[in-house]
């Protein structure tokens, strides 16, 4: 693997957190423009978040830029294994460098913000109502959807440049109709990266970094892609 694909699954994964956590930031923190505009904004702005690094990256790495889709096509055989480690690697720096810029973009407002969990959930996941089967689930299923649907685009006929806007569609339902119970990390390193970003770095009186429930956005995305991407091969 050339640095060309390395860099291009680090950078269009910086990008895709880099959008994707600077909207939560928006809505969630004290004292900003977005604050309270809710949650059509957030999976929203996830879905342009997703869209405009595979429009970039598309053509250079395959724009995984998610360790459940990586593992997903190479159990499938659409992917060489030996590729696999450096993909997921590029993955974590890109998430933990874009949740970093994410940080000193909106350092001010993490300091005028008091509550502890909604600085953690800038950067990574929880769920609403903590149930480790039905959370799990819950992860599995949006990225069953996530990689059926991607691979489903994949096969048809689309006009140039219509591709990464349908995968910005797919990520952004996902959101509006599945994001309710766990904030739909459905990528292991959306949710790894930033979240040992808050561990390791200065965020202004934060809190714990919810160690007992990360591996859930890490196992649940990759099981539940892997049943994804079995099942669209075994239909089509």
């Amino acid at each position: 693997m050339n640095m060309s694909i390395f860099l291009g699954e680090l950078v269009g994964t910086l990008l895709l957190v880099l959008l994707g956590n600077a909207v939560v930031a928006n809505v969630i923190l004290s004292k900003t423009k977005g604050n309270g505009s809710g949650w059509i904004v957030i999976s929203t702005g996830w879905a342009l978040a997703v869209a405009i690094p595979v429009f970039i990256f598309g053509s250079v790495s395959g724009a995984h830029f998610n360790p459940a889709v990586t593992i997903a096509l190479a159990v499938i055989g659409n992917f060489p294994w030996e590729n696999v480690p450096m993909y997921i690697l590029a993955q974590i720096i890109g998430a933990f460098i874009g949740a970093l810029l994410v940080l000193v973009c909106y350092y001010n407002h993490f300091e005028k913000t008091e509550d502890k969990a909604i600085k953690l959930a800038v950067f990574c996941t929880g769920p609403e109502i903590r149930n480790t089967k039905i959370n799990f689930i819950t992860e599995a299923v949006g990225t069953f959807v996530l990689v059926f649907a991607i691979l489903g685009i994949g096969q048809s006929s689309l006009a140039d440049g219509i591709q990464p806007m349908a995968v910005g569609m797919i990520v952004g339902a996902i959101g509006l109709c599945l994001g309710g119970p766990t904030g739909y990390a459905i990528n292991p390193a959306r949710d790894f990266g930033p979240r040992l970003m808050h561990y390791l770095m200065p965020v202004p009186n934060k809190g714990d970094s919810d160690w007992s429930y990360a591996w859930i956005p890490v196992v649940a995305p990759i099981v539940g892609a892997i049943f994804g991407a079995s099942a669209y091969i075994s239909i089509f």
